[in-house]
């Protein structure tokens, strides 16, 4: 079924890459409605923003959204994978300005005020996106792939010169509870180089080392170190699903991403949506909803989020 939330809820914080005060309020929304953004300051119609895969436009550290008037939103990323990973499916999500608060520069507030609320199940079937046959997408060394499977399964390769990351495999089963339970306290990561670099640019201007991991060389310079020994690579499969998240239903296949980014991802996705037979549009039955990421879950999970 399809879901939105019991009653609003509202997250303050900072733009990780503007630096500027953010504040956002999870609204419900009817049956159908998806999941879209509608910025506050901004008068008309062009305030709302669905996130959706063809309205991402380039940006290099982040996911960003612009609809039909020029009108974007970014960094949405975490808080997409947090409705996937939930199981939100139609939520209108107001914010008062144009990026998206980093927090702790993970998923874990994100999915902790959307359980906190908790989901309302809509009297409306759930349709997710089955893949047919495999889709991928490449630049260089990187590359992003679609294969057919059961259920959603992300498997992700990184590597960095850096020995606090170096080289970090991960796969795993996105089946209910496996979101919360293994990524979304993964926090998003860089080298300090980087840091010096996007900052000598008027990037990362809200970035501290208390919502993102930094590195240098063997170090890790954040306090308290890692929350996961492969925190990195577990981040970058939460980006992927947040980012999948923008197909604007749950997708049933087998992703894999090696050294992949955001704007890998967004290919795929228009590699895939423009091959009509790698696809087809299916409604999703209980043995397909148990093998989704956010198949009922309870307040009870949140025990389990950092």
């Amino acid at each position: 079924m399809q879901t939105t939330l019991h009653h609003e809820i509202s997250l303050s914080g900072t733009g990780l890459h503007s630096g500027r005060p953010a504040r956002l309020v999870l609204k419900p929304a009817p049956i159908g409605a998806g999941i879209s953004f509608l910025r506050r300051d901004v008068a008309g119609p062009g305030a709302r923003i669905p996130a959706r895969w063809d309205l991402v436009t380039p940006s290099p550290l982040n996911s960003q959204l612009q609809n039909a008037f020029g009108v974007t939103v970014s960094t949405v990323e975490h808080l997409m994978a947090a409705c996937a990973g939930t199981g939100l499916t139609n939520a209108v999500i107001e914010i008062d300005g144009p990026e998206v608060p980093v927090l702790d520069g993970s998923s874990a507030p994100f999915a902790r005020a959307i359980l906190s609320a908790g989901l309302a199940r809509q009297e409306a079937p759930l349709e997710a996106i089955e893949i047919l046959r495999p889709v991928e997408a490449r630049a260089g060394a990187a590359s992003a792939r679609l294969d057919p499977g059961a259920g959603l399964v992300v498997s992700f390769a990184i590597d960095f010169p850096d020995a606090a990351i170096g080289r970090q495999v991960k796969t795993l089963d996105m089946a209910n509870g496996a979101f919360l339970r293994e990524l979304c306290d993964a926090r998003t990561f860089c080298r300090q180089a980087d840091v010096d670099a996007m900052r000598a640019t008027g990037k990362a201007l809200g970035g501290t080392l208390f919502n993102a991991v930094v590195v240098e060389g063997d170090r890790v310079l954040s306090p308290g170190g890692l929350r996961h020994r492969d925190e990195p690579v577990r981040h970058k499969m939460l980006d992927a699903l947040g980012d999948l998240a923008l197909a604007g239903a749950p997708i049933l296949g087998r992703y894999t991403g090696v050294r992949a980014g955001h704007a890998m991802t967004n290919q795929l996705l228009r590699a895939l949506f423009a091959e009509p037979t790698a696809w087809r549009r299916v409604e999703v039955d209980e043995a397909t909803a148990r093998r989704l990421p956010g198949y009922r879950l309870a307040p009870a999970d949140l025990a389990r989020v950092a």
